[in-house]
């Protein structure tokens, strides 16, 4: 039997008390506008509600941004302990999303921000909050328009569980592992992805090298997808390469090859290598039939390492930028020989591997933590209801 099964058993063998957060809170109101303009290097701490979204996990203890007191018309603080509620967003999915402050400075609160006092473990509200069960009570009756809204009354109907302190420390206590182990994860993510671009910038310049250098429209054919984005269907057997992060799916190839993606509007310049049966927007332009004295792969590290920069200077303006065939198809290419092509690629790949590969390295050991964490943590909030 663990530590929290004995608690349990000894202060609440009848089950644990199911409270509303208005029932918990000594006080909760919402913050003051505070204006991305307004915001300092130096000053007061504050957040502003994106930041929850963006910048603060479960919980944190420092402030990224800052203000200036006489720029608030009525300054609203947050102090140790308080809880923290996003009440704009733009997904019902996430809305109302929280966070525990548990540092030590008094701070300011920005619009669309809910402060709640209460007398609990601060972390264990926290944790409470950010339950599958706890979500769903928070997207309830949203209405979306153009972005979705919470508000306090919404905020106070939201049902925990609250056991004696004893047993929150406890959960906080198991859940922290899983934070740390997760974190650093992340930590050791970021130091690879640094070394990988400190190697890649190294491996790619070839200033001053004897070599050739050819225009990207030399060393393969370039064309373009043929369909809108309105094609794509969610089962689709296909990638559907368009021009954002993800790839989306369709039910109908047009191409059967190994060939690189790049976006010709929206993420302009994100390139991605793909090999078999796919389709792609008609803003994507799809190279193909390679020249054999370039590897493939060699020349997707080459455009994954200057590509964006180069598009963004020549890109054509408009409602959504975008850049041209003839411009695309004029961007310089280094070809050493296929030998220091492949040496390159090989060092690169591991480390592209270890980085971003979503199936092995660490961003699959980090979304397995993750997994691990979430279940453990509906797992531990999911007491047995007194009464």
């Amino acid at each position: 039997m663990s530590k929290i099964e004995q608690l349990l058993k000894k202060l609440c063998p009848d089950g644990v008390e199911y409270k509303k957060l208005g029932e918990i809170a000594t006080d909760i109101y919402r913050g003051s506008g505070i204006l991305r303009t307004q915001v300092t290097v130096e000053g007061v701490p504050c957040v502003r509600y994106g930041e929850i979204y963006t910048t603060y996990g479960v919980w944190f203890d420092t402030c990224v941004s800052h203000t200036k007191l006489e720029y608030i018309q009525s300054p609203k603080y947050f102090e140790h302990g308080d809880i923290l509620f996003a009440i704009t967003g733009e997904s019902v999915e996430e809305i109302a999303k929280s966070t525990a402050y548990v540092g030590n400075e008094k701070c300011l609160a920005g619009g669309d921000i809910v402060v709640l006092k209460h007398r609990q473990n601060p972390k264990y509200l926290a944790y409470a909050l950010s339950t599958i069960e706890a979500q769903a009570q928070k997207s309830k009756g949203k209405v979306k328009s153009k972005v979705v809204h919470s508000s306090v009354p919404s905020i106070k109907e939201i049902l925990i569980p609250v056991p004696p302190l004893e047993i929150q420390r406890e959960v906080v206590e198991v859940l922290d592992k899983f934070a740390l182990l997760t974190a650093e994860l992340t930590a050791e993510l970021e130091k690879r992805k640094k070394q990988y671009e400190h190697y890649r910038d190294k491996l790619l310049n070839f200033t001053g090298g004897t070599f050739e250098w050819l225009t990207l429209g030399d060393t393969c054919v370039i064309t373009t997808g043929k369909l809108n984005a309105n094609a794509m269907k969610i089962d689709g057997e296909y990638p559907f390469f368009t021009c954002s992060d993800t790839v989306s799916r369709i039910d109908v190839w047009a191409f059967d090859c190994e060939a690189l993606l790049v976006a010709g509007n929206g993420n302009i310049g994100e390139t991605k290598h793909y090999v078999g049966k796919f389709n792609a927007y008609q803003r994507t332009y799809v190279l193909h039939s390679f020249s054999s004295s370039i590897m493939v792969r060699f020349l997707y590290h080459v455009l994954r390492h200057g590509l964006k920069a180069y598009v963004k200077q020549y890109s054509k303006d408009g409602t959504l930028p975008y850049i041209t065939l003839p411009v695309l198809s004029n961007y310089s290419i280094p070809l050493p020989p296929l030998a220091e092509q492949e040496r390159i690629v090989k060092i690169l790949d591991r480390f592209d591997k270890l980085c971003n590969d979503l199936t092995s390295g660490l961003p699959a050991e980090i979304a397995a933590r993750k997994k691990q964490y979430e279940y453990y943590r509906d797992k531990l909030l999911s007491f047995k209801r007194a009464g």
